[in-house]
């Protein structure tokens, strides 16, 4: 296993030290910090996160290790040693799921996980698939839901359903079913009283206007959940981000959301939209996962898109979710942190 215990243990310090100074300062006047100095903030108290110990990275930095590749494998450790979403997307969610639970309420931390099985997912491209109907899909949830019980976990709720029904994607037929099925799962994953639920509102370079997505977000349930998400998977900004969630909020009475910082520390790639979101070259990570943003809107900056894993079989990559140690080992390196 890496070697995680000491740099725990430093992070323990280092919280302990930090609450003893701002115990002697009391109040401060200082202007709240900007996602730079927040992820800085967030890496000397320990994340609230739960750490896999198990992750594709954390196997590759032994296997690195194994083979004498020791700069790469610290290198990695930007990767393998921050949380990271567990992607549950089909099938029995229960038997892995129970084993991140169990890790979880050990270590007293929260669970990250998104959920991606509504039915008609993605509407072809390399992520496409999905629960075979609603029914398949109330019972998945119902399962996933079940299985968390009371465990304290936040979980982004199907990645690109609404916007997809925006651009128009989801066929008209399909549209009211969709809202349906996130609302109701919204409902079934809120009767867990640790479970925090954000609902995907995509990107700024996706749905131009925010505005068009407000009543969509309503129609799924945002009311009753805890925000929504944005940038998942992609590549945008915070700030640009964070100035296309607050036109949300404003449009639905004050919603918070969650941004996706995982592969943004770079910006967007350039070159064509349509493939260019694709398993881009040049990116790098962004803000480490915290819950400490300093914007009273944003909940977290959370890696949602695992580090490391392909968008799909384009520019060499291998299929949608498929762990891909040559393009981590550059996101790791581009990194500022």
């Amino acid at each position: 296993m890496p070697s995680v215990a000491p740099r725990l243990m430093r992070r323990t310090a280092a919280a302990a030290l930090g609450l003893l100074i701002l115990l002697a300062a009391g109040c401060s006047e200082e202007p709240a910090p900007g996602p730079a100095a927040a992820g800085a903030q967030a890496e000397a108290a320990g994340s609230p996160y739960w750490v896999d110990p198990r992750s594709d990275a954390a196997r590759q930095v032994l296997a690195w290790e194994a083979q004498g590749r020791n700069s790469d494998a610290q290198l990695l450790r930007r990767i393998s040693e921050r949380p990271m979403a567990l992607w549950m997307s089909g099938g029995d969610p229960a038997p892995a799921l129970r084993r991140a639970r169990a890790a979880a309420k050990a270590s007293g931390q929260v669970l990250l996980l998104v959920a991606h099985n509504i039915p008609h997912r993605d509407c072809g491209p390399h992520s496409a698939g999905g629960a075979k109907d609603a029914a398949a899909y109330r019972a998945w949830v119902g399962a996933l839901a079940d299985t968390l019980a009371d465990t304290r976990a936040v979980v982004v709720l199907e990645p690109g359903a609404v916007p997809h029904v925006v651009d128009g994607c989801t066929p008209a037929a399909l549209r009211e079913e969709r809202y349906g099925l996130l609302s109701q799962a919204v409902d079934r994953l809120k009767r867990n009283r640790n479970t925090r639920v954000y609902l995907d509102a995509g990107h700024p370079a996706w749905i131009r206007d925010p505005a068009d997505l407000v009543g969509p977000l309503r129609k799924a349930g945002l009311a009753r959940a805890d925000g929504f998400s944005l940038n998942v998977s992609q590549f945008q900004p915070d700030a640009a981000s964070r100035s296309y969630g607050a036109e949300i909020s404003r449009g639905t009475g004050g919603a918070h959301f969650v941004l996706d910082t995982g592969r943004n520390g770079a910006g967007p790639p350039t070159g064509d939209p349509t493939r260019a979101w694709c398993n881009p070259p040049g990116r790098s990570l962004g803000v480490p996962p915290t819950d400490v943003t300093g914007d009273p809107l944003v909940d977290a900056y959370l890696w949602i898109k695992r580090p490391g894993e392909s968008d799909g079989p384009c520019r060499g990559g291998p299929e949608a979710g498929g762990w891909w140690p040559d393009h981590a080992l550059g996101l790791a390196r581009r990194a500022r942190d």
